[in-house]
């Protein structure tokens, strides 16, 4: 008997590639191992709807438990893989070892962590796995104050969430906007006054200082007064989590390298999601997303190829996220270059535009804000000239 094709990595890359398997009618073995006591499941929701309450944790699974059963893939949940050896084909895990024929890293990415915060022994929160939502999520209540360090999309989505829940709020930005690195100032005032309406107090221009206990409570040293909370989520960025790749000698560069195919730099291994920096043909370079899509159609590749399925990767990144009343969608992406303008159509007052990222001439991303009309015209607007928009 053959042996299966391991998947190492419990979201929604990992079981997209196990569903292509089997729909390239794939009929070996395929083995999941999923560090996390929980089937598979999708973590955009632990910043929106799942944080919320509005969402439950069945909602968030990638499949019903029932169907890793009817696909006859064998899922081993609270299993972490300790070491790879790609020359004797094997993954060691719990002691055991498990020989493949095919292997897929979908280790995801983790939070970067801020040394200052965790020796501070205060209230400190990341956000990754449900149960660091479902902490954060009991603090959501009216009269008590969470603190976030960093105003990126899952710093203001956890504010957007916590405010709607009654909670005090203060956002703690080092630079002049939120988002400002990926949608500049511009866009990024728009996220600012948004968040600022509803009560939020965004410091911009932040620098903490010390983080001590302050009894059971955080307190941040801040220019402009020190902030208390109740809880601090802190939310500087994640890292990809390379150290299988990386002891297995495989290539490394911010993320485990990949083609287009989603091919690793060894015969037989491949990456997807959050920890494949992968080679995109139509923006001709390589690049690694953090975001839901790109898992899913990574994913998807990943399985295709591993099946013996001819298939590259070719769709566009894309990502959203969903603040309050404001709903967006971005498709594109800025390079290493840069961009000379933003161009605004719409409403921006009202928040009901479309913004186009434009270098050289030409489109390189395209969003719309609650603009829900524009989301299939953002694609085709991609690599257009700016003068062609109308």
């Amino acid at each position: 008997m053959s042996a299966p094709i391991v998947i190492v990595g419990g979201g929604l890359a990992a079981a997209t590639a196990a569903a292509a398997l089997r729909d390239s009618a794939y009929d070996g073995g395929v083995v999941v191992y999923a560090a996390e006591p929980h089937l598979p499941y999708e973590r955009p929701a632990l910043s929106k709807g799942y944080l919320a309450g509005e969402k439950d944790a069945d909602s968030l699974l990638v499949h019903p438990p029932a169907w890793y059963a009817e696909h006859d893939v064998e899922v081993r949940t609270s299993c972490r893989v300790e070491s790879v050896d790609p020359d004797a084909h094997t993954v060691t895990a719990g002691g055991a070892t498990q020989p493949y024929d095919r292997l897929l890293l979908a280790t995801g990415a983790s939070p970067r962590h801020l040394r200052s915060a965790d020796e501070s022994g205060a209230p400190i929160a990341y956000l990754r796995t449900r149960e660091d939502s479902d902490r954060i999520r009991s603090a959501l209540a009216a009269g008590r104050r969470v603190a976030i360090l960093g105003g990126g999309f899952l710093g203001l989505e956890v504010a957007a969430a916590a405010r709607t829940a009654g909670a005090e709020v203060t956002v703690l930005e080092s630079l002049e906007q939120p988002l400002l690195r990926v949608l500049g100032p511009e866009v990024g005032a728009v996220f600012a006054d948004l968040h600022r309406e509803h009560g939020v107090d965004l410091r911009l221009g932040a620098h903490v200082g010390a983080i001590e206990a302050d009894g059971p409570r955080a307190r941040m040293e801040v220019a402009g007064g020190d902030v208390v909370a109740d809880l601090l989520v802190v939310g500087i960025g994640a890292a990809p989590d390379v150290a299988l790749a990386e002891a297995a000698g495989l290539a490394v560069d911010d993320g485990i390298v990949v083609d287009e195919r989603m091919r690793a730099s060894h015969p037989d291994v491949f990456a997807a999601g959050d920890v494949a920096r992968a080679r995109h043909p139509v923006l001709g370079r390589s690049l690694r997303v953090e975001h839901w899509d790109n898992a899913i159609r990574q994913g998807r590749v990943a399985g295709h190829t591993m099946a013996g399925v001819d298939d590259e990767l070719r769709d566009l990144p894309y990502f959203f996220t969903d603040q309050y009343d404001l709903g967006m969608e971005y498709v594109g992406a800025v390079g290493p270059d840069g961009y000379d303008e933003v161009v605004l159509r719409g409403d921006v007052a009202g928040r009901v535009f479309r913004a186009f990222w434009v270098a050289s001439g030409t489109v390189v991303a395209a969003m719309h804000v609650n603009d829900w009309s524009a989301s299939d015209s953002l694609r085709t607007a991609v690599g257009a000239r700016v003068a062609d928009l109308g």
